[in-house]
């Protein structure tokens, strides 16, 4: 499916725009811009229009962006030209919320990547930015207002957000963000510039909230993550107004990966099984918790390994990597939080039914931390994927107690 859009001499202006909807090569219309908006209610927005990728001709230059739930986002270009269309586009009843930013250097030659089983040189797609990587990312909500930063887990992506995000931007300056490696950030090939190691996350993250916001933030992080997040935050607390961590590895027992993930470790037999999206994407996020995932909202996970071999030679590399030094991070983790001099309001979501994490010696730790804990029956290891709209309530509600 593609969109293709023709501009008008006056930038100013959106209305006056023409667009080409082109669903299957047998099939394509001509609309006005609320037209084709209308044509896009009819599909499934939450999903195809995720996928779907068009290139918007303005009197500024191409920028980039896609369509999720109906709504036009915006890829590239200045902050100054996102923002004249940004406005632009609200007038038209379109709201943008996701964008690519670039931050972080890329290390190292900066030359063509190579795929590591055959040592061809991998396709432009596969290709990661040459100077700063490339970071996906959704906002929503008034930037007027405190900004929370929600991260995913592995293996995720900041879609798994998606229900939450509309119950926080309504206080919140909501944004969530694709971790290199995952969804639709650059994936770049180890030893090309990213390595994948658990330090190389630490300082990307520095990097990345660096260029997302210049106040002080909340994070909410999810699962294997949560040490990086962690180890991010324990050297800069006075960034931070809130700390919410979703089903963290905090015990000694949960310094393991579940086998579902420690598989692509594996030599050969992960590089095999990363190749597969039924098992990269599907089984990774249904074998934790207790419910199936909707036909459309798994096509949206599959997406990025069904588009590049890069997705999953990601998987390989940030698996081993994880599987080395996972159990150093959360021991680091454990010791911060308990420590006195930690400072930041650190608030633990746990759910029940998770099937990765055992809830063993975890209201233990909260008790010796003095953390709150928060405790959802009803949900697995992927708390908002599970728990969506709730989740977002008691975010706002652990967050609006500062206020």
């Amino acid at each position: 499916m593609a969109i293709h859009m023709s501009h008008s001499s006056s930038p100013s202006s959106l209305q006056s725009h023409n667009y080409r909807l082109a669903a299957t090569p047998s099939w394509v219309a001509s609309a006005s811009f609320k037209s084709a908006s209308k044509l896009l209610g009819l599909m499934d927005c939450r999903t195809i229009c995720w996928m779907l990728l068009f290139r918007l001709e303005t009197g500024f230059r191409s920028v980039e962006g896609s369509i999720l739930m109906g709504k036009i986002q915006l890829m590239n270009g200045s902050r100054k030209e996102r923002s004249t269309l940004r406005s632009n586009l609200k007038n038209n009843g379109l709201v943008e919320s996701t964008c690519h930013l670039k931050a972080h250097p890329v290390f190292g030659t900066g030359g063509k990547a190579k795929d590591p089983i055959f040592g061809l040189t991998m396709g432009g797609s596969s290709q990661a930015s040459t100077d700063v990587f490339r970071w996906f990312y959704i906002e929503s909500g008034s930037a007027d207002n405190p900004p929370i930063i929600l991260i995913h887990g592995f293996p995720s992506q900041a879609y798994s957000y998606r229900k939450a995000i509309p119950i926080l931007s309504k206080n919140y300056h909501a944004v969530a963000f694709d971790w290199l490696g995952f969804g639709f950030s650059d994936k770049p090939q180890p030893k090309y510039g990213f390595d994948y190691t658990l330090g190389e996350y630490v300082s990307s993250l520095e990097s990345l909230i660096n260029e997302l916001a210049i106040d002080k933030v909340s994070l909410v992080v999810q699962g294997y993550f949560a040490p990086v997040v962690v180890k991010y935050a324990s050297s800069h607390q006075e960034k931070l107004n809130d700390l919410i961590l979703l089903n963290p590895p905090l015990t000694a027992k949960h310094a393991n990966l579940p086998s579902t993930l420690s598989i692509f470790s594996n030599f050969l037999l992960g590089e095999i099984f990363s190749q597969d999206p039924l098992r990269a994407s599907d089984k990774a996020l249904t074998s934790s918790g207790p419910y199936k995932m909707k036909e459309d909202d798994a096509m949206v996970y599959r997406r990025p390994y069904l588009t590049s071999g890069s997705s999953g030679f990601a998987l390989n590399a940030i698996s081993r990597e994880m599987k080395k030094d996972l159990k150093t991070y959360v021991e680091e983790m454990r010791m911060t939080l308990m420590d006195a001099s930690w400072k930041v309001r650190t608030t633990i979501c746990w759910g029940q039914r998770d099937r990765w994490l055992s809830y063993d010696g975890v209201e233990e730790f909260c008790n010796d931390s003095k953390h709150r804990l928060v405790e959802l029956p009803t949900a697995g290891h992927h708390v908002q994927e599970d728990l969506g709209e709730e989740l977002g309530k008691v975010i706002s509600g652990i967050i609006s107690k500062r206020r």
